[in-house]
């Protein structure tokens, strides 16, 4: 398949964007962790599916067999992005995050927002 530099490369483990998306599960999983336990399967649930789903779609998509089913589930991948920065902003709202925890994973949100929007585009199509 292709990184964003559109070059023919093996394992959509060597794409940067799913390695940053990695770290973003494991970060997110950090986070919950300290949610009240009436939360468990509200916000930390979708929190972490929505987490979880960023580096599986990449994947995914990657082992497709065409650069349209790649963009597809990059744009997936999108989503679940928009996604968990709506639900890192309701735990704010919620007292469940402070100022300095929510500031640094939706600086990670919005870099792998962009760097998801920018491999949609080098792709065409």
């Amino acid at each position: 398949m292709y990184n964003s530099d559109m070059n023919t490369i093996d394992r959509h483990m060597d794409l940067l964007v799913w390695q940053k998306s990695r770290v973003l599960v494991k970060n997110i999983y950090d986070l919950t962790a300290e949610y009240p336990k009436s939360e468990q399967f509200g916000l930390v649930d979708q929190m972490r599916r929505a987490a979880v789903s960023v580096p599986s779609n990449i994947a995914e998509g990657f082992g497709r067999s065409s650069k349209k089913e790649f963009k597809q589930s990059l744009n997936i991948a999108r989503g679940s992005i928009a996604e968990l920065q709506t639900q890192l902003l309701l735990s704010f709202d919620l007292g469940f995050l402070d100022k300095e925890n929510y500031d640094s994973i939706d600086a990670q949100v919005i870099e792998l927002y962009k760097m998801l929007n920018s491999l949609i585009k080098k792709l065409g199509l």
